[in-house]
This record gives structure tokens, C-alpha cells and sequence, in this order.
């Protein structure tokens, strides 16, 4: 699914109790919207890029507050993605039969820009989180990286999208052990098997309208 909003919670010296209580309502938030958006995903419904945006917008808004740039930026990205995704399947569910998923094939000029997006991505990715002082920056950079192409995917109905969330999510997941936020890992892993029915789902269910 995307957006999977990463949550941390810190304690920060330079942040207030008041902000500190509005980050700690929005990451719980974030949590529960999360498995909504993933559900509306599988059965590719517009809302869930509603839900994208209701939520993107709060949970950029508590990165800044916490000085997670990197995750703030990304969230905005879903943001905007959400709205490019919710005019481009309104527009495409228009084109395929009733109960039937709009897909579109992935060209080969998609996946060659893709994959060398991820091969310069993720090198430039790990220099700024090592600058900015990020732990666990290879992990780190891998799903964000792929977290960006997974929600480019999304909007333009590949069915192949579900792969690459997949993988970002076995990252993510391995990501979260690492750093001790077992919860967290136990959400990802289970993000990642949704994932794997939602690529079954779509290849059933999915109607090429191009």
C-alpha cells in the first residue's frame, strides 16, 4: 500500500509536551488509517486516496515538528501522489466494466526509468540521512526509495506495484527489528502479506484499459 506512514516516537528537548501529545494523537491516527488505506487499496477503491490525503497532510506536519525531514518530505510526496492518483482513477475507472480493476501495463520505458531511480536513489538517499544524522541509513534509504516508485505505480494502476510494496515492506520490516520497534515490525510484515494478496486480487479482478 502507500502511503505506509513510518511512526517514531522520540522525546525531543527542543519540542513541547503540547506538540509532543498532538505528534503521539497523529501517529496513532496514522496507524489506524494505514490499515484503511491498505483495505480501500486492495479493492482499488478512489477513497483511499482521500484517506491518503486526510492523512498525509497531519503526519508531515508531526515529522516537522519532530525534525524528521526525510519523512516529512515523503509524506508530502504522498500528498501531492494522492491527488495526481485520485484524478488519474476517477478518469480510468470510467474505461473498464462494472466491478472490474483498471490496469495498465507497465512499459518498458516505466521500468528502465524506475530502476535506474533506484540505483542513483538510493546512494544520494543514504548520503543525506548520513549527513543529517540517520540510523540504519542503507534500510533507511531502500524504503523510501522504493516507498516513491511503489506510490508512482500506484496512481498509474500497474498491478506490478504490489511487488515493490512487497519488498519495501520486508525492508521496512527488517528496519523496524533492528531498531527495537517490534509492534512496528509486526505491522510491516503484515502490510507485506496483505500486499501479496492485494497482487492476486488485481491480476483476478484487473481489466488492461491501455
Amino acid at each position: 500500500m502507500s502511503p505506509r506512514y513510518k511512526v517514531k516516537f522520540l522525546s525531543l528537548k527542543d519540542v513541547t509536551w503540547q506538540q509532543m501529545a498532538f505528534v503521539e494523537i497523529i501517529e496513532i491516527a496514522a496507524l489506524l488509517t494505514g490499515l484503511a488505506y491498505l483495505f480501500l487499496e486492495i479493492i482499488q477503491s478512489n477513497w483511499m486516496w482521500v484517506v491518503g490525503i486526510l492523512t498525509g497532510i497531519p503526519v508531515a506536519i508531526s515529522f516537522a515538528i519532530q525534525h524528521i525531514w526525510a519523512s516529512m518530505a515523503l509524506n508530502i510526496y504522498y500528498v501531492i501522489m494522492s491527488v495526481v492518483g485520485l484524478i488519474m482513477w476517477i478518469r480510468a475507472s470510467k474505461k473498464t466494466a462494472k466491478g472490474a480493476y483498471h490496469l495498465n501495463r507497465l512499459t518498458r520505458k516505466v521500468l528502465i526509468a524506475s530502476a535506474a531511480g533506484t540505483v542513483l536513489g538510493i546512494p544520494a538517499v543514504i548520503f543525506v540521512l548520513r549527513i543529517i544524522g540517520g540510523t540504519e541509513t542503507f534500510l533507511d534509504a531502500i524504503a523510501f526509495v522504493l516507498s516513491i516508485i511503489g506510490t508512482w505505480w500506484l496512481a498509474r494502476s500497474y498491478v506490478e506495484q504490489w511487488l515493490v510494496w512487497v519488498v519495501a515492506d520486508v525492508f521496512s520490516t527488517i528496519l523496524c527489528l533492528y531498531a527495537g520497534a517490534y509492534w512496528m515490525a509486526a505491522l510491516y510484515a503484515l502490510y507485506a502479506t496483505w500486499a501479496v494478496y492485494g497482487y492476486y486480487l488485481w491480476k483476478k479482478k484487473g481489466e488492461y484499459i491501455g
